[in-house]
């Protein structure tokens, strides 16, 4: 793999951080190649921008820490999630009504789905509606709200945009964390909130993710398990967290990883950010 540039270490070292709330100055100067003086550097730079706490040897997260990191995310278990969304694709058809949150995996089931003609699109996630617009001849409906710098997404109060225009066949969302007593989670109250509005008014509600969430800290549920059409993960999720959510009722998909694709990849296009 290429070295990081400034910016993508920064990347990483913000998404270390969504994960394990601490990074330690060692291990990132093996991982990336470079001086600890250099790592100083980014921690810093960071620190100044208030998304991180440096500490003696490291830094910690200071409660922002997924502040621009979309781009780092969307290559995170990056196989895994395009196998997710290519079983995911498999449900929706030419002219469906369906709704995409801001979520990683739903952009990338974004790109299974620029070949179905006719869609109509809900969504709160800009990249998904900024790739719908540039590559299909999809209706894009954007419901407002605030800008969240943190998902690239439109976060607020949007119930009373959609409720009484029409039911949304299905809604595909992305999560940080699930059970079966609490449903559908995400860390952010704002994202879960929007989230909310738009499942309530879909008729059938996926959930999609990579494995990695399968153990993840969460705190604000979304979409009661009892709401819950289907999961869609990858081979990874564990057999016990498949049988939990069978015991209610709700099946779980896991989609087979292609070992050939790069988990960490170079951005380009749409993803980058590019026009």
């Amino acid at each position: 793999m290429r070295p990081l540039d400034e910016h993508e270490r920064e990347q990483a070292i913000l998404l270390d951080l969504e994960i394990s709330g601490r990074v330690m100055v060692n291990e990132l100067t093996e991982r990336f190649g470079v001086s600890a003086v250099t790592i100083r550097k980014d921690l810093s730079a960071l620190e100044r921008r208030d998304l991180l706490l440096r500490v003696r040897g490291g830094a910690v997260s200071s409660g922002h820490t997924d502040e621009g990191a979309w781009a780092m995310r969307v290559r995170h278990s990056r196989a895994a999630k395009r196998a997710v969304a290519r079983a995911a694709a498999e449900l929706v058809g030419h002219g469906d009504v369906i709704a995409l949150d801001s979520s990683t995996t739903c952009y990338h089931l974004a790109q299974e789905l620029v070949s179905r003609r006719n869609l109509v699109i809900i969504t709160n996630g800009l990249r998904t509606a900024t790739l719908f617009m540039e590559q299909t001849n999809a209706m894009v409906l954007l419901p407002g709200g605030v800008l969240r710098r943190a998902a690239e997404s439109l976060v607020g109060p949007i119930g009373d945009l959609l409720t009484g225009r029409g039911r949304i066949q299905m809604g595909f969302f992305g999560l940080v964390g699930l059970s079966p007593e609490h449903g559908l989670m995400d860390i952010s109250a704002e994202e879960s909130q929007t989230k909310a509005f738009m499942a309530g008014v879909c008729d059938r509600v996926y959930g999609v993710f990579d494995s990695s969430k399968a153990d993840r800290f969460a705190l604000h549920p979304f979409v009661k398990a009892d709401r819950v059409t289907a999961l869609y993960t990858d081979a990874g999720m564990p057999a016990r967290v498949v049988a939990s959510w069978a015991e209610i009722g709700v099946p779980v998909h896991r989609a087979a990883v292609s070992t050939r694709e790069s988990e960490i990849e170079p951005l380009t296009g749409t993803e980058a950010g590019a026009p």
